[in-house]
Formats: structure tokens, C-alpha cells, sequence
């Protein structure tokens, strides 16, 4: 199969590309060409700036591809613009969402509580939109205007060693260093996925015949106290939390209200087995503290 990558070269979409090849796949993958290419002539390297439009239709030029994977839209212009681009190019686009298209309001999640091909379209950039919304508008133009089967892959929070992010890594570093975090809601229960999985999944939703949004997570969920007291069994230092106050430094990125998790029951049932969260998060944690002490 022939694919191509956008967004490949770090956290979960590098370990996409490396399960590419692994599969013996003819990998692209599309960049700007700063941040370089970990995986040299195993893949083809197209360089083009994603938010410039022209550049990014004449890389495409003359191309087509089984399947795209599209890690790097978050407005409806991006997915426009995709969408306008692809058409006669591809067979399949595997875009990758979030759990941020569903409100936290304390009650899992299904598929079916954000409806994109119903949803109203804005037209807008990454600045016009929070991420959240961004995604859901890029998830409804992609479902109107693509002329080729799209998955959207709904991820939850990902955690992995090379989080980029490294919003786990926050939390290990304050408890590590005594310092305070401030939390809204320590009851608050959240899904997590690691890089691997995610990437796993994205691949299978790329091979699979299966189109439509579909949450990918681990399953069981974990509520930030319990989270906070892993982190404390490793360490062996008690979490400074309060629960309003603080200074920027010490919100944490996981401070949401409510509980905000989802179900992957119908990613299941297409045929995906996911890992249970227990199994893995606190092998994680003890990781992290290992490299952050």
C-alpha cells in the first residue's frame, strides 16, 4: 500500500510510520523539513508548509495514495483545503481528532454524542477555533465534502515517554521538585491512550473497513487523585494540591470540571482489542520518575 503521513516525525505519528514500514508499506511522509526525517531513506520525504495552500497542492501534485493520514489538521480550512486536494488521490483519510469534540460534563462518551454530519460549518482558521471546536469543524467539513471514505479517530489524552507535551511529565516534575498543582477537580475520572496504541489504532483504521469517528482509548479510566497517588507511591513525596488559586505555573493540563472519558466499545466491535489502563500506567509513572529524579 502507498501512504502518506502528515505530521510522522514525532510521538504517535512517527510510531505510525514505523508500523508502516514494519508492514512493509511505501511510506511518505509530508513536512516542512525542519525538525528532520528520523527515518532517512525508508521513506520518501515531501516538504511543504501545511498552512500554505499552493505549496501543499503542488507537493500533492501527480500522487496518489491508499491511504492519508492527516495528524496535523485542526480548523476546517486545513480540512478543506485536504479535502479539495485528495479528491481522486485517495482511497481512504484517517484523521486524527479528540476526545475535546465531546463537552466535559461527567458522562462517558460514544461516537454518537457529537454527530459531525449534522454539525453547522464556520469557516476558520487554528486561531478562530479552541482545539476542541477546531477539531469538530474539521470532522464536519471532512464528512461533507470528501469525496473518499474518512475516519476520524477521536483520541483521548496520549502518554508515552516522548509526549512532547509532556503533560504527564508536569505533574512527576512539581511532585518531584515539592511544588504545588492546582486542580479544579481531583474526582474528576479521565481516559489515557498510550503513543503506541494510538498509533496501532490509527493503523488498523487505515487497513480496516471501517469509516465514520471512532473513539480510540484505553480501556478503564483513572481519576486524577488516584493519578496524583501513583505518582506519590513512586516518588515518595505527598501532592501539594489546591483546588483554585495558583499561579500559571501550576495549573495542571489535565484540570478539567468534570469526568471526561469515553467509550471504545465501538471500536471493539470492528475488531480492535485495546490494553487496560491499570496495566500500564503505573509501569509508566515509575518510568518517568526513574528519568526525571
Amino acid at each position: 500500500m502507498k501512504i502518506l503521513v502528515l505530521g510522522g516525525t514525532r510521538f504517535f505519528g512517527k510510531n505510525l510510520v514505523e508500523l508502516c514500514l514494519q508492514n512493509n508499506h511505501d511510506v511518505s511522509i509530508l513536512t516542512r523539513g525542519q525538525s528532520g526525517n528520523p527515518f532517512g531513506e525508508k521513506v520518501q520525504q515531501i516538504i511543504a508548509d501545511r498552512n500554505d495552500a499552493q505549496a501543499l497542492s503542488q507537493a500533492l501534485a501527480d500522487t496518489t495514495w491508499d491511504v492519508v493520514y492527516d495528524n496535523i489538521c485542526y480548523s476546517p480550512n486545513h480540512a478543506h483545503e485536504m479535502a479539495q486536494l485528495l479528491k481522486n488521490k485517495t482511497k481512504k483519510l484517517v484523521f486524527t481528532s479528540t476526545l475535546a469534540t465531546y463537552e466535559a460534563d461527567g458522562h462517558m462518551k460514544t461516537e454518537a454524542d457529537f454527530n459531525p454530519y449534522e454539525y453547522e460549518i464556520r469557516m476558520g482558521d487554528i486561531s478562530d477555533f479552541t482545539y476542541g471546536e477546531g477539531k469538530r469543524q474539521a470532522e464536519a467539513v471532512f464528512y461533507k465534502e470528501a469525496a473518499f471514505p474518512v475516519v476520524a479517530v477521536r483520541f483521548p489524552i496520549v502518554v508515552g515517554e516522548h509526549d512532547y507535551t509532556r503533560r504527564l511529565h508536569f505533574h512527576v516534575e512539581r511532585l518531584l521538585n515539592e511544588q504545588p498543582i492546582t486542580l479544579p477537580n481531583v474526582d474528576a475520572k479521565m481516559s489515557f491512550i498510550t503513543d503506541d496504541e494510538a498509533a496501532a489504532f490509527l493503523y488498523f483504521a487505515g487497513v480496516a473497513p471501517i469509516e465514520g469517528p471512532y473513539n480510540a482509548t484505553a480501556s478503564g479510566t483513572i481519576s486524577l487523585k488516584a493519578l496524583l497517588e501513583l505518582i506519590e507511591d513512586e516518588t515518595g513525596k505527598r501532592a501539594k494540591v489546591s483546588l483554585i488559586g495558583g499561579d500559571e505555573h501550576s495549573k495542571s493540563p489535565y484540570g478539567i470540571p468534570n469526568h471526561w472519558y469515553m467509550s471504545n466499545a465501538k471500536a471493539q466491535a470492528a475488531g480492535f482489542t485495546f490494553s487496560q489502563l491499570n496495566d500500564w500506567l503505573p509501569n509508566l509513572v515509575k518510568t518517568l520518575v526513574k528519568q526525571l529524579q
